[in-house]
């Protein structure tokens, strides 16, 4: 019976030692143990999630709005804002074809947009890395950074008149300030360990904002860059009041002065789909430039 025993007591070790190899090999061979689909907290893809968010969205307003709950006059049918889109593309809109808009919108936020990148972050490096740098900068940028850009559009208009200049300037200081505090704020991502590193190794002051501090900073200065858009085309509206006769921002105006509703909910549409594909593109680089961000 003892031996009977000792042979049963033995049989579970048998069998995990037998089953051993067979676990070593499937972890020699780079698979891990399926205990979870997802190992990080807000990992994995949330595109169809997007996708029916929209289409429950969209499924809303086609109901409202077919339904008579809303007038038309305060939202248009899906339907009706899908005729002016295609009025407006095929030219058959009693205004300017919506690529001519498109163009003249597109240019300024890219001219304002690029223009703020080549100035912001280099002031928001200088700010993070030099004390009087950032006495000179800090408090004009944080002196304006909260005023809306209505309250300083009528200066502007007063100082540069109606032409071009203002509508970009106006675009331009909208996307400055977040570019310059990323680029400040990304200059301290680089650990002291990181830093000391480098020196150790025989750096330079140079070599260390170079290839140290600054990839460190790519990633916030990114982040900035997909702000200051946004604020870019949120600005835009307002930057056409400024005696413009095309672009999105003047269409929306334009049309709300008629009451032509489904026009303005077709402007909002395209700035925000193209926005959002800006959103989608700086996102694709940001995962070419800082393959490492959020591994690290």
């Amino acid at each position: 019976m003892a031996d009977a025993g000792a042979e049963v007591g033995a049989r579970p070790g048998a069998a995990a030692g037998s089953q051993a190899p067979g676990a070593a090999a499937g972890k020699a061979a780079g698979k891990a143990p399926a205990t979870s689909a997802f190992r990080t907290p807000g990992e994995g893809s949330s595109v169809w999630v997007s996708v029916v968010t929209i289409a429950v969205l969209l499924a809303l307003w086609a109901l409202v709005s077919n339904m008579g709950w809303v007038k038309p006059l305060f939202l248009p049918t899906p339907q009706s804002v899908f005729k002016v889109f295609v009025q407006y593309l095929t030219g058959e809109a009693n205004d300017k074809p919506l690529w001519e808009h498109f163009v003249a919108s597109i240019l300024r936020v890219a001219v304002a947009f690029w223009l703020a990148v080549a100035t912001a972050v280099p002031v928001g490096i200088a700010m993070g890395m030099s004390r009087v740098a950032r006495g000179i900068f800090d408090p004009p940028i944080e002196f304006y950074r909260p005023l809306p850009p209505l309250s300083y559009l009528p200066l502007i208009i007063i100082w540069f008149g109606i032409e071009e200049l203002p509508k970009v300037l106006l675009i331009y200081l909208a996307c400055f300030a977040p570019l310059a505090l990323a680029a400040r704020s990304g200059m301290k991502s680089a650990s002291q360990e990181q830093i000391h590193a480098a020196y150790s190794m025989g750096a330079s002051y140079g070599q260390v904002i170079r290839h140290v501090i600054l990839p460190s900073a790519l990633p916030e200065i990114l982040v900035g860059m997909r702000i200051a858009i946004g604020f870019g085309w949120t600005t835009l509206v307002a930057a056409e009041m400024v005696a413009a006769n095309v672009g999105l921002g003047q269409m929306v105006l334009n049309a709300a002065n008629f009451l032509r509703t489904d026009i303005v909910m077709m402007g909002i549409v395209v700035i925000g789909v193209v926005a959002y594909l800006f959103d989608l593109f700086m996102r694709q680089v940001e995962k070419w430039l800082v393959p490492w961000k959020g591994r690290v």
